[in-house]
């Protein structure tokens, strides 16, 4: 065997245990870059040459890591290497590929000084060091599983990423927070420049574009066969652009008009869950190099997830819209209706308080309208838009109303299968109305006052304190003073309960407000009952407005509801006002036996006769009819009585 046969086998022998190093090596590199540059200076004693370096396509003769003296390659020799796939000479110049018919066009350059004048077959040859091609496809083998590890530690990274960025997402309820949240967080991810979310407007055959810099109110319409995203959107496939693209398929005229060029850009369609497309995601020009099909996958990902919350976003925005409209819809039947001066200050009151969370005492017999009162104050408060929550504290059994009102715990009593939230908590952020407050317990007075007091409740057989935010509205028919003095009612929850007091009117004081209502709520019913309203005669009026209204509003109302479903002329008779009839409370509270008759019968007259005066609103000729008497005889009696002429 001669030396140079020795010397060939002993490169090759050589050769092949630095390729075993090669490998080993990869599987403990992080860098594509940190690798090379570890690697490189090992192949200069076993290939007999002063430089080595590796480039990739697209780098413009940069190199991605370098050994021995530099020295500058020729072009063309790169070029020539990736068009064969096979390795080339030039001169002193060996250029081979690392990875033959890989995309990423990964070049390993080799420079040997002393054979760099020989030319032809014969330079080909003796450039040709022995285990070469061992190593490039040993050196090739390892980028690649550099490269690999590279892409899984990313892969985990960006999953770490995407789920965070997801439940950031989550929690975003307005569109257009969550559109400009979503093109910041692919443009770090993918680390570009730009990113746009195109919703597609079926109807108008346009897409929407949010964000988009630089255009007035940040959105852009284009028609929906328009460049890539069109594209995207007519194929249902991916679609990315690089740099060496032979036919330019991006929209310059958007371009244009916002001063800007794109270079790069990778888009995917966005389906829903039922494979509905929606839109496309765009990501544009790659701040180093250009999009891989590692972005792509990155970005179809990122778009599912973005779907979900789009369309998340869309629902909630879909059923604020709804709720307020039915918020609206509630506000707007509320009305505080009547011209009466007691309604006028009553009115002007609510105004007043309904923006404060004063604690409201509302005051009136049964029947007088306190939960529309109490409604009316909520829904002109900022807490419209959460719960009006109404308890009627009288018509829950003693023993589970402090269960009603404050929840109880799993277990808390026989009953109670399931933890279940108290009214308290179900109007969070709105308005609790108790109406008869005096009727609640000892116990119930006790815990409402901890809680008006520290704004916190505990459950029934739960010991933990729950923050609530609700502003209270007390409502009665009883004298809670008198009750305080009998010792029924607490008398620290009383001074907090009383802070603003609201007194409704009795509907037989109200004077003509009493036909306002009638025909507010027969317009109402006939509205429900299809029909158009009938009239009321005047003998009708008269005996509504003389009506003692024992029920009050609630008496009217009902009247109201059976007229319009059950009277069949154009006009209302006295004899269809089927009213109730019930011992009548201002005059059952003149019955005490405590004065001689003569006293008793003259103020029973005297507050006859006002209330009289006061149904007809002042109508002297109109209160002698109620009473049976001539104008001049009225006005007798009341001299004989000690009443000025005009009621006093």
């Amino acid at each position: 065997m001669n030396a140079i046969a020795t010397e060939n086998l002993r490169s090759v022998s050589a050769g092949n245990m630095l390729a075993v190093e090669l490998l080993l090596r990869a599987e403990r590199a992080e860098s594509v870059a940190g690798y090379l540059n570890e690697t490189l200076p090992l192949l200069l004693p076993v290939l007999s040459i002063d430089f080595a370096a590796v480039t990739m396509a697209g780098w413009n003769g940069q190199s991605i890591a370098q050994a021995g003296l530099h020295q500058t390659w020729p072009p063309e020799v790169v070029a020539e290497c990736l068009d064969r796939e096979t390795i080339q000479a030039s001169g002193a110049w060996l250029a081979a590929p690392l990875s033959p018919r890989d995309p990423s066009g990964d070049v390993l350059l080799l420079h040997r000084g002393s054979r760099g004048n020989q030319s032809g077959a014969s330079a080909r040859s003796a450039a040709m060091p022995p285990g070469l091609e061992a190593m490039t496809s040993a050196l090739g083998t390892g980028v690649r599983i550099v490269r690999a590890g590279g892409r899984l530690r990313q892969r985990s990274t960006q999953a770490e990423t995407i789920l965070s960025i997801v439940q950031q997402w989550g929690r975003t309820q307005e569109m257009e927070t969550l559109l400009n949240q979503m093109a910041e967080a692919s443009t770090k991810l993918l680390d570009a420049d730009r990113a746009s979310i195109f919703l597609w407007d079926r109807t108008n055959h346009i897409l929407v574009g949010r964000p988009a810099l630089g255009v007035p109110g940040g959105e852009l319409r284009i028609p929906d066969d328009a460049g890539v995203v069109g594209e995207v959107l007519r194929t249902s496939q991916p679609r990315r652009v690089s740099l060496r693209e032979v036919r330019d398929p991006v929209n310059r005229r958007v371009d244009a008009q916002l001063g800007y060029q794109t270079r790069t850009l990778v888009a995917v369609p966005m389906r829903s869950a039922t494979g509905e497309l929606l839109g496309v995601f765009e990501v544009i020009n790659k701040r180093v190099g250009e999009f891989t099909a590692d972005d792509e996958t990155t970005l179809v990902e990122l778009a599912t997830h973005a779907v979900v919350a789009l369309e998340n976003a869309q629902d909630r925005e879909r059923l604020l819209a709804s709720h307020k409209q039915i918020v609206d819809q509630a506000a707007e039947d509320v009305q505080l209706v009547g011209n009466s001066p007691a309604i006028e200050a009553l009115r002007s009151t609510v105004r007043r308080v309904a923006d404060t969370d004063l604690a409201v005492l509302v005051l009136g017999e049964n029947g007088t309208g306190k939960e529309v009162v109490s409604q009316l104050m909520h829904y002109r408060s900022p807490r419209r838009d959460r719960p009006f929550v109404a308890v009627n504290c009288a018509a829950i059994a003693e023993t589970l109303l402090e269960s009603e009102l404050f929840g109880h715990e799993k277990g808390a009593f026989t009953d109670a299968h399931e933890s279940r939230p108290g009214k308290f908590e179900l109007a969070a952020g709105g308005t609790l109305l108790l109406d008869e407050i005096g009727d609640l317990s000892p116990g119930g007075q006790s815990k409402l006052l901890r809680v008006l007091e520290e704004k916190v409740v505990v459950r029934v057989g739960g010991s933990k304190p729950i923050p609530v935010d609700v502003r209270v509205i007390a409502a009665t028919n009883q004298s809670l003073p008198d009750m305080v003095r009998a010792r029924k009612f607490r008398q620290d929850l009383f001074y907090r309960l009383n802070v603003v007091v609201l007194e409704l009117p009795p509907l037989r004081d109200r004077g003509d407000d009493i036909l306002l209502l009638a025909e507010h709520f027969l317009i109402d019913f006939c509205r429900r009952a299809r029909r158009k309203p009938p009239k009321f005669s005047l003998e009708a009026r008269k005996r509504l407005v003389q009506h003692a209204w024992p029920g009050n509003v609630r008496e009217l109302r009902n009247l109201m509801e059976r007229l319009a479903f059950l009277v069949v002329g154009d006009v209302i008779e006295t004899g269809d006002l089927a009213f109730i009839l019930s011992p009548s409370s201002e005059t059952s509270n003149l019955l005490m036996v405590d004065q001689p008759l003569s006293v008793a019968t003259d103020r029973f007259q005297i507050e006859y006769i006002r209330k009289a005066i006061g149904r007809t609103g002042g109508n002297m000729s109109d209160a002698a009819d109620l009473l049976g008497l001539h104008r001049s005889n009225l006005y007798r009696k009341m001299k004989q009585l000690g009443m000025e002429s005009g009621g006093g």
